[in-house]
This record gives structure tokens, sequence and C-alpha cells, in this order.
């Protein structure tokens, strides 16, 4: 999903300009030269993850002490391994929510409470209301309870006051214990006052988890080792997937074609694998991270270097996806127009041909997002704002690029994907509309006062500072508890049974569990500098075993 540029609108034709600082890439060349390890380490890599996957599948058997159950799982989860079993998870949980489950620990409770709504089922939160005092407060004042408590509470829906109450409290007492902690649990607090458990990109929380956990007494050497082993296994695959996208995006020749846009094909890889970190989503990541690609080339031209003439001509092309279409076309188009035909093509000969017909969705929400600019484009020449933040997010919620990138990644899964479950995603249903308003809303806070210099139409927080008469900390104040709604509303919908296969919930969730990463302080794909470092961790430094 591509973020608002960062340089102001282009009306009136003119030459190339050269790319500012920030849209060129960080990174170079420097994974066109990865090389895998040999095909024996590999291969023993492999065998011992077979081995260790064994040892610990053992430690379901038998298992019905439920803060066992709950402590392995939760381990499990955060090490990354939890795909290796989800069966056993499954029946776990089921056994964990069918059982009459009534301890007096609060750390029990709401871990309990945080795993089976994770995991879709409805649980009530009214149990959390037999830890309150007389004086309404929560009767906690250890650590890990507190800490406990402040995870599950994120995962409220609309209503749940109780929750609420919950993260006001536990936030207030975890903030002001935090000097007083030792490094390691100081650590952990500080991670989940930034981002709690649920938000908290499932990939990147392996890379950062497994450290922490190594440091734990109560570690478990099978489990670490395999965590270790595992997350290698998968770094060696993202570098390999890495490589060929690049390959893939070098042979467009960016820098002298399209110039003026934000080089950033790691930082796309990076996000997308955020999103879909699983082995069997490989397809899944590379589709997605070249549908970025050219959602980022379409939004730096309609809103940063194309004129209205030019763009109107580019969406016209893009309707009708044909190459005829080229002539129509500025020079500068030309050759990134017909190198978008060509990658779509190749999409339906990756796909094979019992599902090459999902290129036809992929086609028709790029059509949706080019539809979304035009409008955007006759707002901001007429300058016109919106009355309501309302009216301003049924054209901005469809126009960030969050629903074409996650239709993008459906689209590259397996045969669990129908052609009902593509048809009901061009629906816009509620899930997709609050996962949108969530992404745009992220966008608009972490960007706004950079683009109150350049020639954008007015983003949401100026729309409500209009609206209400507001400043522009109040209106970013009020943003922020929307989004808060937004991900009420996604968690709703993740414990409310649909015909829908849970895999479909489950990617939505963890591609706005992305949006927040990116946009938590800045816009960290246009400043991509921000996230240097964790794209470091994630590609290039292996754990040590």
């Amino acid at each position: 999903m591509a973020p608002t540029p960062a340089v102001g609108s282009v009306n009136d034709a003119q030459e190339p300009r050269k790319a500012p600082t920030f849209h060129r890439s960080l990174w170079g060349d420097f994974f066109l030269t990865y090389q895998p390890p040999t095909a024996p380490q590999r291969a023993y890599m492999e065998e011992r993850v077979e081995v260790l996957k064994e040892q610990v599948r053992k430690m379901f058997e038998g298992t019905k002490e439920i803060p066992k159950i709950l402590d392995l799982i939760i381990t499990l989860q955060r090490l990354g391994l939890d795909t290796h079993y989800e069966n056993e998870i499954e029946e776990l949980l089921n056994f964990v929510y069918c059982s009459d489950y009534d301890d007096k620990d609060l750390h029990l409770v709401s871990l309990r409470f945080y795993l089976l709504r994770k995991n879709g089922y409805d649980v009530s939160s009214d149990m959390f209301k037999n830890f309150k005092d007389k004086e309404g407060d929560f009767a906690a004042d250890d650590i890990q309870s507190l800490l406990s408590l402040y995870n599950a509470a994120y995962l409220r829906t609309h209503g749940e006051e109780v929750l609420d109450e919950a993260i006001v409290f536990t936030r207030g007492k975890l903030e002001a214990a935090l000097d007083t902690l030792v490094p390691t649990v100081a650590d952990q607090v500080s991670l989940a006052l930034q981002t709690p458990l649920f938000r908290r990109v499932r990939i990147l929380e392996t890379r950062n988890y497994i450290p922490i956990y190594e440091r734990g007494a109560a570690r478990n050497e099978a489990i670490l080792e395999f965590a270790k082993l595992n997350f290698n296994l998968l770094q060696l695959l993202y570098c390999e997937e890495l490589k060929n996208v690049t390959l893939w995006w070098k042979q467009f020749n960016v820098e002298k074609s399209l110039s003026f846009i934000r080089n950033r094909i790691v930082e796309m890889h990076f996000w997308m694998t955020g999103a879909c970190s699983e082995p069997k989503y490989s397809l899944s990541r590379v589709i997605s991270t070249k549908i970025t690609a050219y959602i980022t080339i379409l939004d730096d031209i309609f809103d940063t270097y194309g004129t209205t003439e030019e763009a109107l001509l580019l969406a016209e092309a893009m309707y009708r996806c044909d190459e005829s279409a080229t002539e129509q076309l500025p020079e500068y188009m030309k050759d990134f127009y017909m190198f978008f035909l060509k990658t779509f093509d190749s999409f339906e000969d990756d796909l094979g041909p019992n599902r090459s017909y999902r290129v036809f969705y992929l086609k028709e929400v790029l059509k949706m997002l080019v539809r979304g600019y035009c409008q955007e484009i006759k707002w901001r020449d007429e300058r016109y704002v919106p009355e309501t933040i309302d009216e301003h997010l049924e054209l901005s919620r469809a126009t960030v690029g969050a629903f074409e990138v996650t239709c993008a990644s459906i689209v590259g899964m397996s045969d669990i994907v129908t052609k009902e479950i593509l048809d009901w995603l061009l629906t816009y249903p509620k899930l997709i509309k609050s996962y949108t308003t969530l992404s745009r809303l992220c966008n608009d806070i972490s960007s706004t006062k950079r683009e109150q210099t350049g020639g954008h139409y007015a983003s949401t927080v100026q729309c409500y500072m209009l609206q209400h008469g507001t400043t522009m900390h109040e209106a970013c104040e009020k943003i922020k508890e929307l989004t808060e709604d937004s991900w009420k509303d996604m968690m709703k919908l993740n414990i409310t049974p649909t015909e829908q296969p849970k895999v479909v919930t489950q990617t939505v969730i963890d591609f706005a569990r992305t949006a927040d990463y990116m946009y938590k302080t800045t816009d960290a794909f246009t400043f991509s500098h921000t996230i240097k470092d964790m794209i470091g961790l994630l590609y290039m430094e292996p754990t040590v075993v």
C-alpha cells in the first residue's frame, strides 16, 4: 500500500526531475549479491528442524493442565512455530474454551482470554469484572498480571467498558513502574507500551522475541533451537525471493525511466513479508510485492509528478489493460505500461492454468484504485474539501492501496482461495472497510504535517480540523480514537462466524498490523531509514544456533 508522496503535485508539463534523496534506494544492488548456503548446510538445517519439530510435538501429548497449555501456545506463537502445529493448537484451544475454568490468577485469566479471542473464539470480557475492587480499580499490582491484562484488553470490541478501563489502568501502572524493572522485564513492558502484543507484526515479533526467550530461565532448549533454525530457514527463503524480485525491478530500470518515484523494492518485500510470513505464501509475497511496486508508481504519477491530463490518459490505459493503449501515453509512461502488462502475463504463468483466472481480480482492484485517484485529482484541482470526515473516507480509504495489496496476497495463495472468495472481496465487505479505514487514518496521522507544504488535497486530519474547528493536535488525537474503532470492528468480525475461511480474516488483520507498524511514528515507507535496522535483522542477521 503506497503512502502519500512527500512532494507537492505538479500541474504543468515538465521534464523528468532528479529524484529527491529520500526517493533513492538505501540498499542499491545489495541483495543481488546474495549467496545462499551450500546444499549440505541447508540440508542439515532442514533435517535438524524435522527432528526438533517432532520433539516439540510430543509436548502436546496428554497435556490437560490449562496453565501449561496456555504457556506452550503463547510461546510457540511468539516464536513463530505455531504454524507447524495448527491442528494440535486448535484442539487444545477448543479444550480450553470448553473447560469450566474459574481461576483467581489474573495473569492466567488474561492469557486465556487473549489466546481464545485471537484465534476467533467469542469469549466474554465480563470475567475481568471479578478482579475489580470496591473503588473500581483492578486488584493487580504484579507486573506479569498487569502486562497480561494490558495485552488482553486490546482484543476489545465496541461497548466493552471493562477492557477500555483495563487499558487505562494497566498503562498507567506499567508506565509508573518502568524505571524500576530489571532490564529483561523493562524491555518487554516498553515494547508493549509502544505496540500491544496482538498488533505486532508476527515475523518481526519472532525475530525480536527469540533473544528474549533465550535469556529466560524457563526456556526449553528444543523449542529455542527449533525457533532459531526455523527463522534462519525463513530468512534464506526471504533473501532468495528478494533477490529475484530485485532482478525483476532492475529489468524495468526505474532510476532511468521514472527517476521521480520512490525506489523501495526492498521495503516493499519487507512490508509484504510482515503480512504473509509463512513459507507457503512465497508466491503471495512475490505477487503482492510487485503489485505494491506498481501502486507506488501510479501513486507518484497521479499525486506528484503527472499533470492532470497525463494522469487521465494513464487512467484510460489502465482501464483498457491492452497494448494498443500505449500509443496515447506520454513517452515517460510507455515503458512502465508495457512492463506492467508483461508482469500481469507472468502472473498467469506463475499461478498456473487452474488459478490464472485470478489475474482478472488483480486488474479489477487496480482499476478501482485508479478511479479513486482520478476523483482525488478532481478534488485537488477544484480545491474541494469534503464537508465531513466520513465523506472523505468514502474515497480516501479506497486510495491508500491497502485493499489492492491484500487482494494480491490472497490471489497468490493455494486452492483454499476460490472464485467466490474473490467475488466477495470485490464487494468491499465490512472487514475490508475497517482495515482500509485504519490504514488511511494511520497514513494521514504520520504524514499530515509534512503534506501541509505540498499541493495535496486535504487529508482526513485537515478535514476533521475544518469540520470541528480543532487544532491539528486535537484532530490527530481524535483520528487515533477512530483507528481504535477500526481495530474494534476487526476484532468483532474476527470472533463472528463467517462463511469465509479463517485465513482471509487472519490475512487482513496481519496487513492491519503492518500498517500500524509502518506508520507508527512516521511514514516509514517514504522515510525508510527509520526501518533500516529491522530490515537488516530480518534479512541479514541469522540467529546464532
